[in-house]
């Protein structure tokens, strides 16, 4: 199990900065900009493969995504992006696909988008071509909805509190992962400067919900009745963590993460730190093991810590090592 001894928050102000998603075309960046009003910040294109960088923003964005300065606002960004990874070539084959989630044995849930009326944006959304999963008066669970992306994977739609008003029509709100141990798994993200907002407890699993807030934010106790409207309020995202009960029991039970053959799709979440290296040493005397240590690789100076899931933490310098902002070096 890959776990932590007690260690509190790390050092380098860790805020939660990307969720990396890979995709087969990148006509799916237009997805998110053309149907949930994210906006393009920033993109890096290398020999085998490019990156996209997607935000909810609350003003008009002027620079030029690839650009020195786009480079810059995107690592010293203090909210959480969207992170599309296309590897060249994929398009070209008809018969590729990569993997959703959601299947047996599957650790990602999906990305969620909050809205005022979840029956108005769904009819909108369908009527623009985009295919549901769920329908938001389908299921047990009626008022929320399931969409898919041009990659098969799911988009929640849930409305956001009545006491917001967000000049977007979306704003991204959420990354599911399932979870063997919810109190490992709390205590592994809490180390990352992320607070728990909220729990929701069912029969049979439950809920948590754990975020980077603003400095001086003040959220109510996470099993106050206050919580659901809070985390419902937030402009940025939360990692929403599912436990079903009774997994952590289970010495050899694992969620995929992602990354093996085969089930390739949802890659990580990444966290930007003041000291990479600091911080992941700090990480590695608490007992976290490492897919990459930042003297490792090709691509130095950054780092992939796994969680409790053997799901994997990107550990990025905030601001970068030279003047465009790059967050590695040769």
């Amino acid at each position: 199990m890959r776990g932590l001894s007690t260690l509190m928050k790390i050092s380098g102000n860790p805020t939660w900065q990307q969720t990396m998603l890979r995709i087969k075309n990148p006509s799916a960046v237009d997805y998110y900009t053309q149907k949930m009003g994210m906006t393009l910040i920033d993109t890096y294109k290398f020999d085998s493969f490019s990156l996209f960088f997607l935000a909810t923003m609350e003003k008009p964005y002027l620079l030029k995504p690839g650009s020195t300065e786009a480079h810059q606002f995107l690592w010293s960004f203090p909210g959480t992006t969207l992170e599309l990874t296309h590897n060249h070539g994929t398009e070209s084959n008809p018969d590729f696909k990569y993997h959703a989630g959601n299947e047996e044995g599957d650790g990602f849930g999906h990305i969620c988008f909050n809205c005022e009326d979840v029956y108005s944006a769904s009819s909108s959304l369908e009527a623009d071509g985009v295919k549901f999963k769920k329908r938001p008066d389908e299921g047990r669970m009626k008022g929320l909805a399931f969409a898919y992306d041009d990659d098969g994977y799911w988009v929640e739609l849930v409305k956001r509190s009545e006491t917001t008003k967000f000049v977007n029509q979306y704003n991204l709100s959420q990354t599911m992962l399932r979870v063997k141990d919810a109190k490992k798994s709390i205590s592994f993200y809490e180390s990352l400067g992320m607070n728990l907002l909220r729990e929701n407890h069912f029969d049979s699993f439950s809920l948590y919900f754990m975020a980077t807030l603003l400095p001086g934010a003040t959220p109510p106790p996470s099993d106050s009745p206050e919580a659901r409207d809070y985390v419902k309020s937030l402009y940025g995202p939360v990692l929403e963590l599912t436990h079903n009960h009774g997994t952590e029991a289970q010495p050899d039970f694992e969620h995929k993460n992602g990354n093996e053959e085969g089930k390739q799709g949802f890659g990580h979440i990444g966290f930007l730190v003041d000291d990479v290296n600091l911080a992941c040493s700090e990480l590695a005397a608490a007992g976290a093991t490492f897919r990459k240590e930042p003297n490792g690789g090709k691509m130095k100076g950054l780092a992939f810590v796994l969680d409790p899931d053997g799901y994997s933490v990107e550990i990025i310098k905030r601001g970068g090592y030279d003047d465009e902002a790059t967050p590695f070096f040769y």
